[in-house]
């Protein structure tokens, strides 16, 4: 298992006319906590994309509202990698509000694309290595 945790302020654009984060929102949030789950590996989005010309289109998405998040609330995005990838990888997501009470839980699936063949892939070498130490 692989988990990882990034601290984000809810900016007032974020919120809808209540004061609570719009959930359209979430998903965003998801986005922060696997960009900077990959970045704590070692490897960037963007290198991932030009260097080794790999991309990770969104699968499916769900998400579990279980208590609204407030402007200039900070919350913890909880990242975590349960199983080690091989031709999908599924991010769990955590969403702790400044109490630290879980207030959103999400899961979204991607799966891999080599951008030169424009083909489904397994999980590249360069993601494989770092992780397997963890599972």
């Amino acid at each position: 298992m692989f988990v990882n945790e990034f601290k984000k302020r809810i900016r007032y654009s974020e919120t809808d006319k209540m004061g609570y984060l719009y959930y359209g929102n979430y998903a965003s949030l998801y986005e922060i906590g696997r960009v900077e789950l990959i970045r704590s590996l070692g490897i960037t989005y963007r290198e991932m994309e030009d260097k080794h010309n790999v991309m990770l289109p969104v699968v499916s998405l769900e998400s579990r509202f279980l208590n609204p998040i407030y402007y200039d609330e900070q919350v913890t995005i909880k990242t975590i990698l349960s199983e080690l990838p091989s031709k999908l990888i599924s991010f769990n997501h955590e969403i702790y509000n400044q109490e630290n009470k879980l207030v959103n839980k999400g899961i979204v699936k991607l799966f891999f694309i080599d951008m030169v063949s424009d083909r489904r892939i397994s999980i590249p070498e360069f993601l494989l290595t770092p992780l397997s130490k963890y599972f």
